[in-house]
């Protein structure tokens, strides 16, 4: 399993944009699905945006047209693109890792980062 680490939240006007990073600590080339997920205080942790080993990727409605999805597995890191930013943006980005995999007593193997905030205001 890796461990993953976001970067490059901050404090952004309502129109500006962000770039995240998630950096793991090994390769990410043969994990089934990297992703990017939001949790805004008290609410449920959503989904932003995913990637697959493939190459396939998934937005949220909310965020389509704005934000981008990439990864480099040269650098074993995850890229998250945000233009456009919103107040409702706001709110701490977790990075995932999704192994594809099931285990009887653990269930879907998956790994997150500690995540970052980003915080927009209007």
């Amino acid at each position: 399993q890796v461990q993953l680490v976001e970067s490059g939240g901050g404090l952004v006007q309502a129109g500006g944009s962000l770039r995240l990073s998630c950096l793991a600590s090994g390769s990410i080339f043969s994990i089934n699905a990297m992703g990017w997920y939001r949790q805004a205080p008290g609410k449920q942790r959503e989904l932003v945006a995913t990637i697959t080993s493939g190459g396939r990727i998934n937005y949220a409605d909310s965020v389509k047209g704005r934000f981008t999805i990439s990864r480099d597995n040269a650098k074993n890191t995850v890229y998250l693109q945000m233009n456009s930013l919103k107040p409702e943006d706001t709110a701490v980005y977790y990075c995932n890792a999704d192994y594809g995999r099931y285990d009887v007593v653990v269930g879907y193997l998956e790994v997150w980062g500690q995540g970052t905030l980003v915080t927009v205001s209007s």
